[in-house]
């Protein structure tokens, strides 16, 4: 076979897949406009022994309140981005993709967050992601999570949702934003300033010379001089007063801006404080024994600022004061000793309260 022959038959073949290729896809074009929703199936792929915060009659209702069309809707005409957009505006959907196959079912795959603990603290009632992620619970949640209760001020809203390091990096840009616009306001009173020493520096230059062309007199000399010495001292007691004021305007500004950075180092210390607490809930669920004698957690803000910790145990009627949520594994460890060596002995219901706050002991009290 020569070379233009066999050139040609590829070339043929080629040309002959292409229009099957064309063909095919415009049948399947005609068959899928005519073909319309038929049934609708719903996936949580991830609900775990720990519950669910999403289910597909959940879904199913969202959809029917919000008027998208699905069923008896032509394959194509369904509006696919629309239910993706519904069900992930939950902040308990981490992710959620939705397709219609071939024989007209519409697929819709959800992935649900995994929370770490729920917050019912200080009017809040919210889940709490491993990462930092807080979303409101829902109404019809049925999740086994450590609860964390008391006085505690996480540092967000009680409505809020989303990544608390967002929230945070948030709030510190708005008062970075508020800081500049207090330098800004400086600028008038430096210049204000600046124009004042300036008055001061001419103050001092000023002078007087007896005018001989005018055949001026010692006399008449003496009384410029005294009036002048005059005026000089009333400007100066005008430009020193004039600058104290500036200088306490501008102090007055300093001030706002060390405030605001205070709020910026208050918001960073909250945050780290958070952050502990889901470290030790995390420490707590990933301990057997702690997990099953820790039966509930009370957070509470100091005075100062700071976070502490009471823990509810199962194997007693008292109370254990934690403390503050650093050397974690080192209280634990302290804990763990003197239920051995102490309790076991003395007896579980001996003591009111275990404290286990200072350094290298443990002070009870019944």
């Amino acid at each position: 076979m020569s070379r233009y022959l066999r050139y040609s038959l590829l070339t043929l073949v080629w040309v002959a897949v292409a229009a099957y290729i064309v063909f095919a896809g415009s049948a399947a074009r005609r068959v899928r406009l005519s073909k319309k929703v038929g049934s609708m199936e719903i996936e949580v792929v991830d609900s775990s022994s720990q519950g669910h915060l999403v289910s597909a009659a959940m879904v199913r209702a969202w959809i029917s309140h919000s008027g998208i069309k699905t069923l008896g809707t032509a394959v194509d005409a369904v509006d696919l981005t629309a239910i993706e957009q519904l069900i992930a505006r939950n902040g308990f959907v981490d992710k959620t993709a939705a397709y219609v196959s071939y024989e007209g079912t519409l697929h819709i795959t959800i992935s649900q967050r995994k929370p770490l603990l729920r917050l019912l603290t200080d009017g809040m009632n919210a889940y709490v992601t491993g990462d930092g992620y807080v979303f409101a619970a829902p109404r019809a949640s049925s999740l086994y999570v450590p609860v964390v209760t008391g006085s505690y001020r996480p540092p967000f809203p009680a409505s809020y949702v989303g990544s608390v390091r967002g929230h945070i990096d948030h709030r510190l840009r708005e008062i970075d934003d508020r800081i500049a616009e207090l330098e800004r306001d400086k600028y008038p009173l430096y210049r204000r300033e600046l124009e004042n020493d300036r008055n001061i520096s001419a103050l001092r230059r000023m002078r007087l010379k007896r005018q001989w062309w005018r055949l001026e007199g010692s006399q008449e000399f003496d009384a410029r001089v005294d009036a002048l010495r005059e005026k000089k001292a009333e400007l100066r007691r005008s430009y020193r007063y004039r600058s104290i004021v500036i200088r306490q305007q501008i102090e007055h500004i300093a001030a706002q801006q060390e405030a605001e950075r205070r709020k910026q180092k208050k918001l960073e210390k909250s945050y780290e404080d958070f952050m502990k607490l889901l470290t030790f809930v995390e420490t707590v669920e990933d301990d057997d024994f702690w997990r099953s004698e820790v039966v509930q957690i009370t957070a509470q803000t100091t005075p100062s600022g700071a976070l502490e910790v009471e823990l509810t145990p199962r194997s007693g009627r008292y109370t254990i004061l934690f403390g503050r949520l650093d050397d974690v594994e080192r209280k634990f460890d302290k804990l763990l000793r003197f239920y051995r060596s102490g309790l076991s002995s003395i007896g579980w219901s001996e003591y009111r309260t275990i404290d286990i706050r200072y350094n290298d002991q443990v002070v009870c009290k019944k």
